[in-house]
């Protein structure tokens, strides 16, 4: 790069940080002036792990049965373009604990990931630090009884109390390692979860159920599995191809694994049972539920049980399929029954919600990196204006290289523009949502400046939260640049 380019880039790079930094310190003042109100709510978030965007009767399955979970959509807000903050678990977890971006924190990978390809992967924190002030912690400041029921995958089960959480229960467990009866630990989480809101009514809770369900092992009870098979072979067969390419993997093309089936009724079963809780508790009125997943559903490995068609590639990519995920918001007397929101949001939106409806006090120059979404939710006013940026400097076990990727937060019409950065070649793609949502039709040579200036707020951007990048590797040289483990 010659001397006039840097200059040129350093510039931009300048303005573009500027404009981050107050819009994040707008942001913090606006959830800060929140906080003398009194506790608000109960707050109820369930996090599908693996769930696809695609998955649930709601979002359009024609196979999958998801009556519990199509419920809170009726009753509440969908989000159509609601995104996880990673294409895989751990940094999704991360961002929706702390509300800061998984780069931010250090958690870019699920934790245990160490894949490598003609890239040494960046380094990426084990365990979520103790140093970060989170989500629960400041939930419990502010007057709520907090719980933990299920999958934590942010180090070591036993640190969960110490990140905020005064209860806690199947943490220690992994996915697939339950009881013949409850192999994905769905019955145990319904259980805890309704034992803890009923033992704490009478005071605001804050209740986080991070399911087991619906990632692989594919495993679920023996009876249900046979009879979504029977139920799944009356189905109309499918027609077209069975997969699909995406770059050197295939992408399954039709929903109807019969186990995968199960799985989801599993996780709609644990829904149900919770939601029984509140009605019976006479708590439902005065609780905000959220619904979301950690990732995009998984599609080009390790028995790739579903699809996500017609949204590209799946968990592990930062295509719309690895990242677009279910968002459902149900708040009585507060949200409208059987609305819809077509604003791009994500899993750090979440996070700055509870804070603002909990009426949480920040510290002093503490950064969220989300927007409350309350202004969304009451259909009073919309979000300002912002970019959304996804950082994965890895090699995930589903075939994704490391990349990162961009939504513009300016237009026409804002939210829109998206571009994916290559991080071992350079390449950048510059796709149109609105028109191609299948990220199908690569734009960015018929607007080379817009992919330009795009790709270098992404750079900005990686510079402002000091994101580590993944380095050459020497022994790759020569070699197949394919991943490996």
């Amino acid at each position: 790069m010659d001397e006039l380019v840097v200059q040129r880039v350093a510039s931009r790079a300048g303005a573009i940080l500027v404009w981050i930094g107050g819009t994040l310190l707008v942001l913090a003042s606006a959830i800060t002036s929140q906080a003398a109100d009194p506790a608000g709510p109960n707050l109820l978030v369930f996090l599908a792990d693996d769930l696809g965007a695609k998955d649930l009767g709601c979002t359009g399955s024609t196979c999958y049965r998801t009556p519990a979970i199509d419920g809170l959509a009726a009753d509440g807000m969908s989000f159509g373009r609601g995104y996880a903050a990673c294409p895989v678990c751990s940094p999704t977890r991360a961002a929706f604990i702390t509300g800061r971006h998984p780069a931010r924190v250090g958690i870019t990978n699920f934790i245990g990931g160490n894949r490598r390809g003609k890239l040494l992967p960046a380094e990426y924190r084990s365990s979520l630090p103790e140093a970060e002030v989170t989500v629960p912690e400041l939930l419990q400041q502010a007057g709520y009884a907090t719980g933990c029921f299920g999958k934590w995958h942010l180090g070591s089960p036993a640190q969960v109390r110490r990140h905020g959480f005064d209860t806690v229960g199947s943490n220690a467990s992994g996915p697939g390692g339950g009881p013949a009866h409850d192999p994905l630990h769905a019955r145990a989480i319904a259980a805890q979860a309704s034992s803890f809101i009923e033992s704490n009514e009478g005071r605001p809770w804050f209740c986080y159920v991070p399911m087991h369900s619906v990632h692989v092992p594919l495993k679920a009870r023996t009876e249900l599995v046979a009879e979504e098979r029977g139920r799944v072979a009356t189905l109309p067969p499918h027609e077209g191809p069975r997969e699909v390419p995406e770059g050197d993997r295939m992408a399954r093309a039709v929903q109807d694994l019969p186990v995968y089936a199960a799985m989801i009724r599993e996780l709609d079963e644990t829904v149900a049972e919770v939601l029984a809780t509140l009605e019976r508790t006479g708590q439902a009125g005065d609780t905000l539920v959220i619904f979301t997943s950690d990732n995009g559903g998984l599609s080009t490995a390790e028995g790739s049980p579903t699809s996500n068609l017609p949204l590209r590639a799946g968990k592990g990519y930062v295509y719309e399929g690895g990242i677009r995920v279910p968002l459902l918001v149900r708040w009585p007397g507060v949200v409208a029954a059987g609305t819809t929101c077509d604003v791009p949001v994500t899993t750090l939106d979440v996070a700055a919600t509870l804070l603002d409806v909990g009426g949480c006090r920040l510290p002093a120059e503490h950064v969220l990196d989300g927007t409350s979404l309350r202004p969304l939710l009451t259909a009073a006013a919309p979000l300002p204006p912002r970019d959304l940026v996804w950082h994965y400097p890895h090699y995930s076990n589903q075939g994704g290289r490391p990349s990162g990727a961009l939504i513009a937060g300016d237009g026409p019409p804002a939210g829109t523009e998206k571009i994916v950065e290559h991080f071992e070649d350079g390449r950048v793609e510059l796709f149109d949502l609105a028109a191609d949502p299948a990220e199908q039709h690569d734009l960015a040579a018929e607007r080379p400046d817009r992919a330009r200036a795009l790709q270098e707020r992404l750079a900005a951007w990686r510079a402002a939260v000091k994101a580590k990048m993944p380095t050459p590797d020497p022994e790759a040289v020569g070699r197949n640049a394919t991943a490996t483990p």
